[in-house]
């Protein structure tokens, strides 16, 4: 262990004591960063002439935790309107459920599509 004197040899010399009349006291204050909410985007899916009307329920209880009631409602939505709402989600999930949606359509050989909007 070194001798508490020895470590003011080691110094530059250089050392300045700043003395700027402060007291020592002041006052903290706690900023709360103001964060934002994400912004939304709509899930849809496409009608097309090819995809089974089965297949459409199954993508959308398995990949957006539909029961089969809600994916049938929204499966004749989808059929009648062209187009249906799948869900609102920020943009990274919204984006992997719709490349996920389309990546098990091609892999079954259906040309589902699905999309999303800004909200």
């Amino acid at each position: 262990m070194r001798d508490p004197g020895s470590l003011r040899k080691m110094s530059s010399g250089n050392d300045k004591k700043i003395d700027d009349g402060d007291t020592g006291t002041g006052v903290v204050t706690k900023t709360k960063p103001k964060t934002k909410k994400p912004s939304m985007w709509r899930v849809l899916l496409l009608n097309d002439d090819y995809t089974p009307m089965e297949f459409v329920v199954f993508i959308l209880q398995r990949f957006f935790a539909m029961d089969e009631n809600s994916a049938a409602q929204i499966m004749l939505h989808v059929h009648q309107k062209g187009v249906g709402n799948c869900g609102v989600f920020p943009y990274e999930i919204a984006e992997t459920k719709v490349t996920q949606v389309i990546e098990f359509a091609r892999k079954n050989q259906h040309p589902l599509q699905c999309t999303m909007e800004k909200e």
